[in-house]
């Protein structure tokens, strides 16, 4: 008979040590301790990827995720980083997401995946490929509006232009990549101008199913510090594995000591699991004294977010991102972000940024329940925002006209 599941936790912590636990994994506890493009790629090493999203009303989500990590964040270091040192990828992970460059070989399965799904001959990525992959190769980087003359097909997200669809299945099975983004729209290059020979001729380090499987579990959890084996999106991309399988695969991690199971107190019927790498952090969290707290603004798609009910269990705070809900559905509005103050959640605001005037208006603001802001929290926020609106490089922060006279806010604008 296969060993019981989940296996029984081998330590036990309380909830205030899992949540500074986490949050030190991100590197948030306190924020914004790393530093400059290095800063960087240490936390997409770290955590293995973080997720794109091109909307942009404050930043991208990876912008938003990085200027709470990174001391003086600018999103012009991601782009050199993706597109001119090229150390890091546009790729995709759990979804769409960024990750470091040297991970290329690690992802051969998913490629030879999407190989398997495109390249019968009579699918309409091949059909269109030798076009595409000839326009790029003679003229360069191109993006979909280049290509002139093909008419709209099927395709995942609806009717598509054919040289789109082939575009992006070219993409996902490696022959092209992304050279560069012009507000967000790509243009794709031959994958061989992006990538050394050295790195392109790696083969897979996986060599079984099994070691690849590992892997995937393996770097996933490290994406979110905690993990729990159930369900969702925040396990979405590991090739092969469902929920049966992840069982499995986390069973056998445990037996081999790479990865921990833990009970947390006060969250019955859940056994969480980490890096057995991590226990150090972990110990560190429990026993730091005369901590000083600091604060963030999250991203919509941070890591710290990927399993919302987690998010639940752990930080008693409920996050839905509303930006694909009809405005008449949404509880606060489009894009309202997070905000975590030491080792807790503390409020969420609905931002907007102009553009052209550079002014950052918080539209609407939302304590937590029981939240009551002192002086210390206001001074940690205060921070915070002066880092928030240089980030922006806006040139001014005020309050919107649902908040203009919301006494529990003056700090913001001092």
């Amino acid at each position: 008979m296969p060993p019981a599941f989940p296996p029984p936790p081998s330590i036990t912590i309380d909830k205030t040590s899992a949540r500074r636990f986490v949050l030190a994994r991100h590197h948030l506890w306190p924020p914004r301790q790393l530093s400059g493009k290095e800063g960087v790629r240490q936390y997409i090493r770290h955590v293995g990827g973080i997720q794109f999203d091109p909307i942009n009303i404050v930043g991208r989500n990876p912008d938003l995720v990085l200027q709470s990590r990174v001391r003086d964040y600018r999103p012009g270091m991601l782009d050199e980083l993706l597109y001119t040192d090229r150390q890091l990828l546009d790729g995709w992970d759990k979804m769409a997401s960024l990750y470091s460059v040297e991970d290329w070989p690690y992802f051969a399965r998913r490629r030879a995946l999407m190989e398997n799904y495109h390249g019968n001959p009579e699918k309409i990525v091949m059909q269109v490929a030798p076009d595409i992959l000839g326009q790029i190769k003679e003229n360069g980087p191109l993006c979909s509006l280049d290509f002139k003359g093909y008419e709209k097909t099927d395709w995942s997200w609806g009717p598509t232009k054919a040289s789109r669809a082939g575009l992006e299945g070219l993409y996902a099975m490696g022959h092209l990549g992304v050279h560069h983004r012009v507000n967000n729209r790509r243009y794709f290059d031959l994958t061989e101008r992006l990538l050394s020979d050295d790195l392109l001729t790696t083969p897979d380090p996986n060599e079984s199913d099994e070691q690849y499987e590992d892997w995937h579990v393996l770097r996933r959890v490290g994406a979110m510090g905690l993990a729990v084996p159930n369900a969702g999106e925040h396990w979405y991309g590991i090739v092969g594995v469902k929920t049966p399988e992840r069982k499995q695969i986390i069973t056998r991690l445990v037996e081999r000591g790479d990865l921990v199971s833990v009970a947390v107190e006060d969250i019955p019927g859940k056994t969480f699991f980490m890096h057995s790498v991590d226990l150090p952090t972990l110990n560190t969290a429990q026993n730091a004294k005369d901590h000083q707290p600091g604060a963030a603004i999250l991203a919509p798609l941070d890591n710290l977010l990927w399993n919302r009910k987690q998010n639940g269990w752990l930080f008693d705070f409920e996050y839905i991102w509303e930006v694909y809900k009809p405005k008449a559905q949404r509880q606060y509005g489009y894009y309202v972000l997070p905000v975590i103050y030491g080792d807790r959640f503390i409020a969420r605001f609905d931002p907007s940024f102009d553009k052209k005037t550079r002014h950052l208006t918080i539209q609407n603001w939302w304590w937590e329940g029981g939240v009551q802001p002192d002086e210390e929290i206001e001074t940690a926020l205060y921070k915070c925002f002066q880092d928030f609106v240089k980030y922006l490089d806006a040139s001014k922060l005020e309050l919107g006209e649902a908040i203009t006279t919301e006494k529990s806010l003056r700090w913001l604008t001092l």
